[in-house]
Order: structure tokens, then C-alpha cells, then sequence
């Protein structure tokens, strides 16, 4: 996927899907579906079954995040109009370039403004649930959902604003970078507000996100990493922060209500 290509039945999924969903998914997804015809991996050929072992573990995930990425979409094209373009979204395992440099399973999902695209390595979403405590698909959701908050972030001028700061005050750097991430997580909860009313979510979705945002706290990645807790060090804010975030915007439904920069 991304840089490594789908294979043939990925590609076969994939066109299905686009039919299903009226859509082009290659091209939500970066593939090249021409890719598949190409010669196959010296790995991929010593070892088709473990190739279809794979493929078989990751097309549900594939339908379910493309799932997540239109109803997102969906919501933003009706809050932004015309003036929202759709980001696309690559998804990876190990490492894939992008025009931000090369991405990497160490960064964690990232979402890069030059070519308006997220990448999430697939592998991510396993350490999700075995690592951090935090399974569920509403769990993956949310990490796409506070992605696609960078989106708007990069859509509206936010991020530029940052970033700007930031170089203006590089002893708030920071700080900055945490009411950034803070409002993305509430603009995912936003989004699964509006989820919530058209029933897309069930019974135990927002413990799942909660969990999420809880599981990739500041305070508790450090202290699973180092043992130690080091505040002047955060980039994404603590556990309790996100969480909060994340609930305003599922409480509120309303992107007003998320200006972490001037609120608390």
C-alpha cells in the first residue's frame, strides 16, 4: 500500500469499493492500480501465502477506514463548502516517501500540508490495541478523524498561523504545537458527533475514542517510554487534555466551540 502497491486483489477491492461508494479510491488512497500488473517482490513471489495471509487481515481495515475518511469528508464538504478540498489518504507499513520527507512507523500517523495527504502506517493501528489498551474501530476512527482535523487546520489557515508563531516565539513552540493537536482532537469529536446522530456510531464508540485519545497522551507515552513525566517536553498535550478535547467536540457538535488557542 502507498509506495508498495495493493496486488491484484487489493486493486480488485479497491474497484469494487469505488463502484459501492461512487467514488475514486485509488485516488483517495494514492494507489496506482497499474501497479498490480507490474512484477511482484522477490518477498511477495518466495512467499504468496503469507502475501494472502495479509491481504486477507488487511482489506476489512482498508473498507473501514475508507468508510471513516467520507463520512469525515462528507461532514467538512457541509461545514466548509466549496472551499474544502479532500485530502487524500496513504496508508503504509515501514516506510513511505511523502512530500514532507520520508514517513516512517516511528512517527505514528501524521498528516503532511504540502501534498494535503495523511499517512497512517497500518501497524500503527495494531499498537493501538496491544500497546496503548486502545482496540475498537471507533479507536482507529478517531485517529483518522484527528488527522483530517489537521486538514481543516491547513484548510483554514491555521496551521500556517502556527507555524508562523512558532518561529516568531520559539520558546512557545510547544505550547503551541499543543493547542494545535487539542483542537484537532476536538474537531474529531465533532465529526463523531455528527456520526453519533446519523447513527453511524454504537453504544461504547466514545469510550473507544476516549480511550484513543487518552492512550496517545503526552503524559502517558513518556512514561511507558522513560518512566518519567517531562511537561516542558509535550508536543500533543496529556491524556486528560485530549480526552477533553475530543469530548467538547462530541458534546458541542459545533467547530466554534473548538478554539483551544484563547480557551482552556
Amino acid at each position: 500500500m502507498g509506495g508498495r502497491g495493493l496486488g491484484l486483489g487489493g486493486v480488485v477491492v479497491l474497484g469494487v469499493l469505488s463502484l459501492v461508494f461512487g467514488r475514486n479510491l485509488f485516488r483517495d488512497f494514492g494507489v496506482d492500480p497499474t501497479a498490480a500488473l507490474q512484477a511482484p517482490s522477490a518477498a511477495a513471489s518466495a512467499d504468496p501465502r503469507a502475501r494472502a495471509a495479509r491481504d486477507s487481515v488487511e482489506e476489512p481495515m482498508v473498507r473501514f477506514v475508507s468508510f471513516v475518511l467520507d463520512s469525515t469528508q462528507s461532514y467538512w464538504q457541509r461545514q466548509l463548502g466549496p472551499r474544502y478540498p479532500e485530502a487524500k489518504l496513504v496508508l503504509y507499513r515501514g516506510a513511505t516517501q511523502t512530500a514532507c520527507g520520508v514517513g516512517q512507523s516511528q512517527s505514528g500517523p501524521f498528516y503532511c500540508p504540502a501534498d494535503q495527504k495523511v499517512y497512517i502506517d497500518l501497524d500503527f493501528f495494531d499498537e493501538l490495541k496491544n500497546r496503548f489498551g486502545a482496540p475498537g474501530d471507533f479507536a482507529q476512527a478517531y485517529v483518522l478523524a484527528h488527522e483530517i482535523g489537521h486538514h481543516i487546520q491547513n484548510v483554514t489557515g491555521t496551521e500556517r498561523q502556527v507555524r508562523q508563531m512558532q518561529q516568531e516565539r520559539p520558546d512557545l513552540a510547544n505550547q503551541l504545537s499543543v493547542r494545535m493537536e487539542l483542537q484537532a482532537d476536538c474537531y474529531a469529536g465533532v465529526w463523531g458527533h455528527d456520526a453519533a446522530l446519523q447513527h453511524i456510531i454504537e453504544p461504547g464508540d466514545l469510550e473507544e475514542g476516549l480511550a484513543a485519545a487518552a492512550a496517545v497522551g503526552d503524559d502517558r507515552l513518556q512514561k511507558q517510554t522513560s518512566g518519567r513525566v517531562q511537561p516542558e517536553a509535550f508536543t500533543h498535550g496529556t491524556s486528560q487534555q485530549r480526552m477533553q478535547w475530543f469530548k467538547r467536540g462530541f458534546d458541542s457538535g459545533d467547530p466554534k466551540a473548538c478554539d483551544s488557542f484563547g480557551g482552556r
